[in-house]
């Protein structure tokens, strides 16, 4: 069977990075792609490197263009999508990248972004551990599915197989990570220009603000967390994509090293596109460019008892528009790699 696709918010870089996987999808027709601003323009003024959907017009953003497909995809700002999705009740499947569909607490909506609050949907991170075993079995069949934060998702696949092997405290956690400016969008703002962050890090958000932090406290709260207190740093990297992510956590009372680097195993052995690389391994941010895989390394650091994790994702894929596809893979039945790779691009 073929799908057919409607992408909005094609012009940006999720709305591609969604398109470029698609476009090499065998069960996807990739019919319509809409913007705002920039609605009747080629895609590929926007999308240059897109050759193979030259023949595609950006339409406008309408409710009444998004329907009327199999499967539409979601690429807007935060607090943008609510608007569409109540509209698309025609849609079999609808998968937003944004964060309207992925706060459960409409305190934490609230508290980090404001707004119409809009229910909960899957949550798009199928190798994510939880209490009943991983999301995953929560995306099947979905018809709604809420893509994860980037920097969201890096740090909860990071910590989250120690908190539910009880391995771990997740009352006392830091994580900081550097991150590429691609994360922020391509609307144009000064502090992301390039004479701005190159040859310097700026960190942003500091101070418990970021709006990540509420979706990776529920995703650790899903693997068992009874309290979760992270101070969380993101700091911004002359990198165009890309997260590495350093995240630590106390050792619970009385656990071993063998059963803190085993929790880990155990979460990720199976999984072809989360990946614990070989103890004394860390990951690089080149090692994941255009792959769909996250790599961690894994240290016990004994002189102040704390587990130490790294973790290399790129952003727009794995972060965002790599972990869409896999989900909509499993929602619709098909094999859950479909049109992914876990090969990155070198050098």
């Amino acid at each position: 069977m073929t799908y057919s696709v409607a992408v909005s918010g094609a012009s940006g870089y999720a709305g591609g990075e969604i398109l470029r996987i698609l476009s090499a999808h065998p069960d996807i027709e990739i019919r319509t792609v809409t913007a705002h601003s920039n609605a009747g323009q080629p895609l590929v003024q926007h999308q240059p490197h897109l050759r193979s959907l030259a023949h595609l017009v950006l339409q406008d953003t309408t409710p009444e263009i998004l329907s009327g497909h199999d499967i539409v995809f979601l690429a807007l700002p935060h607090g943008q999508s609510g608007q569409y999705t109540d509209a698309l009740t025609d849609v079999g499947l609808v998968i937003d990248a944004g964060a309207d569909h992925r706060l459960v607490s409409q305190a934490d909506w609230d508290g980090f972004y404001g707004g119409v609050f809009h229910e909960p949907w899957a949550y798009g991170v199928p190798e994510l551990p939880v209490a009943a075993g991983k999301q995953r079995a929560n995306i099947v069949g979905a018809t709604r599915i809420a893509a994860p934060g980037c920097n969201a998702s890096t740090v909860a696949l990071s910590l989250a197989p120690g908190v539910a092997a009880g391995v771990i405290d997740a009352t006392d956690l830091v994580a900081v990570l550097a991150v590429g400016p691609s994360g922020a969008g391509k609307s144009l703002k000064p502090h992301l220009l390039g004479a701005e962050i190159l040859g310097s890090a700026n960190p942003y958000a500091v101070g418990g603000v970021h709006r990540h932090i509420p979706e990776i406290a529920q995703s650790l709260r899903a693997a068992g967390a009874a309290e979760v207190h992270l101070s969380f740093t993101p700091v911004i990297v002359p990198m165009a994509r890309g997260i590495l992510a350093t995240s630590s956590a106390p050792i619970t009372p009385g656990a071993t090293d063998a059963e803190i680097r085993g929790a880990w195993e155990r979460a990720y052995a199976d999984e072809t596109f989360v990946q614990l690389l070989p103890e004394g391994d860390y990951p690089r941010t080149a090692d994941v460019i255009g792959a769909n895989t996250a790599l961690m390394g894994l240290h016990i650091d004994r002189d102040v008892n704390r587990v130490t994790v790294v973790t290399a994702v790129d952003n727009l894929v794995k972060g965002t528009a790599g972990a869409a596809v896999q989900s909509m893979n499993i929602a619709l039945g098909l094999e859950e790699g479909r049109a992914l790779t876990v090969n990155g691009v070198a050098p």
